[in-house]
């Protein structure tokens, strides 16, 4: 599953102060020099073999898209990933950076991160030749040799691969000078990941400026041809193309990657939470019965004929859905001075009043979008209901709502008025009723929050079983 497209600053330790400084020092201490391709397959099966998860906080993917990507990195290919938004393609990309060797040496001051066994700038070869042994090491961490894109329709060919740079020519260099040319974010990747984000929002003319890097490995720049055995792995993301109406990847160029791989959205219902859980930032307790009907409502509305599925319903309408619960809890708790802010089910609510915009529903459905999205929840619910309360006896609440008893809940009522107004239940053999903390118990309910919401959660699905029935009005939920 794919998360924000942003990429987080990285923070890391320096380097051990011991690594050798120079070329000469290098050497001594019996380094060898790997092509990036075989640095990240040796890596790669390093981990496999001794049992290292190489794709941690990547969920659903195990048995479909994972062995096909480590197919393709074994084999050395080029990737692009497609798939309907929000379904962990950028997050897939950023793992490769696991793969990398955590620290690796470069020629300092190099402006394209070469190895100090291996120079391919003029500048660098030229720097190699002067200083031989006295050639100055730096070291580089894993993180900074991946470089991400979000590709744009006006990103030009200066951005990927280079221009001339004016200030140097003004220097008193000549055009023809291979050292006046400013190197783009491709070169500037040499021994490194290069991911592209919506590769195909590119320009034609820019995705034809990759063709000669991708293959040729060499760069034009304003008539010249510079000569970079770049190790670059380049690897991208799409939508399908019978979705996107925005561009296409060109064929010369979806050629030239070695491996297309389609992404999908989680199969099991345990991955899909698993998604909410790692990804969501809740400022609330959301218990997992909640989260499950979240998952179930995302999982619905993929399957749903009102929504257009081309365009997909992302990870991102369930994790906002449970940022959006939690927060109307913790709304509730700061008004209601409770001590724990806890979800209930008439929390979700509010998922469904501001997620709307995130689904793109066919057009005969305009006017209807409200509806659609109150039936999936409640059929999420109610789906929920059936698998945590089976076999649980329920009579004697229904009953007690039967002879006129009411429960009133709502975004205001606080979880220790909900239970303080709860009506006494039908006495057993021993002389009391259990069925509340038997509906707790089915939920591993323990504070005030979890029981109210455990309970609530039962009476929903009564309601929706047609059992007893509710009123909604003003804030404030009757059921009676």
């Amino acid at each position: 599953m794919g998360s924000v497209t942003s990429v987080t600053p990285t923070t890391y330790d320096a380097p051990p102060s011991d690594r050798p400084s120079t070329l000469g020092e290098l050497r001594a201490a019996g380094h060898h020099h790997k092509p990036l391709r075989t640095e990240m397959r040796d890596n790669l099966l390093a981990m496999l073999a001794g049992g290292t998860d190489p794709w941690p906080g990547l969920h659903g993917f195990d048995g479909t898209v994972i062995p096909q990507v480590e197919r393709a990195l074994i084999a050395g290919h080029d990737i692009v990933l497609l798939g309907e938004r929000g379904q962990g393609k950028t997050r897939l990309l950023r793992s490769l950076i696991g793969l990398l060797d955590e620290w690796t040496p470069v020629i300092a001051g190099s402006e394209l991160g070469e190895h100090p066994f291996d120079p391919i700038s003029p500048a660098s070869r030229r720097r190699a030749a002067e200083l031989g042994d006295e050639l100055p090491v730096a070291w580089r961490h894993r993180d900074e040799r991946y470089a991400e894109k979000l590709a744009t329709p006006d990103t030009s060919v200066a951005d990927l691969i280079g221009d001339v740079d004016p200030i140097k020519v003004a220097e008193g260099r000549s055009l023809g000078d291979p050292e006046t040319i400013h190197f783009g974010l491709i070169p500037r990747a040499h021994r490194g990941i290069v991911a592209i984000n919506e590769l195909p929002d590119l320009a034609e003319r820019i995705q034809v400026a990759m063709l000669n890097v991708m293959e040729e490995r060499d760069i034009q720049i304003r008539g010249y041809i510079l000569r970079l055995p770049l190790d670059v792995l380049m690897v991208a993301s799409a939508n399908p193309e019978d979705y996107t109406n925005r561009g296409r990847i060109i064929t010369p160029l979806k050629d030239r990657f070695g491996a297309e791989i389609r992404t999908h959205y989680p199969v099991e219902l345990a991955d899909e939470v698993a998604v909410i859980r790692q990804e969501a930032h809740l400022v609330a307790q959301v218990p997992d019965a909640l989260v499950e009907i979240l998952a179930r409502f995302t999982r619905g509305l993929r399957e749903s004929t009102a929504v257009d599925q081309r365009s997909g319903v992302s990870a991102r309408f369930s994790i906002a859905g449970a940022e959006t619960v939690a927060a109307a809890a913790l709304h509730r708790a700061t008004i209601g001075g409770e001590q724990e802010a806890v979800a209930r089910v008439v929390d979700l609510e509010t998922a469904v009043d501001v997620l709307g915009g995130k689904v793109e529903f066919e057009s005969g459905e305009e006017g209807r979008e409200r509806d659609v999205l109150t039936h999936l929840l409640r059929q999420a619910t109610a789906a929920v209901v059936r698998e945590r309360f089976r076999g649980l006896d329920l009579a004697d609440l229904v009953g007690v709502l039967e002879e006129g008893a009411l429960v009133t809940t709502g975004e205001r009522v606080t979880a220790g008025a909900f239970l303080a107004d709860l009506p006494g239940l039908p006495p057993n053999q021993q002389g009391e009723s259990d069925l509340y903390d038997q509906i707790a118990t089915r939920l591993d309910a323990a504070s005030e929050g979890e029981r109210a919401g455990a309970i609530e959660l039962a009476l929903e699905g009564l309601y929706l079983a047609r059992k007893i029935g509710k009123d909604s009005a003003d804030g404030e939920t009757v059921y009676g």
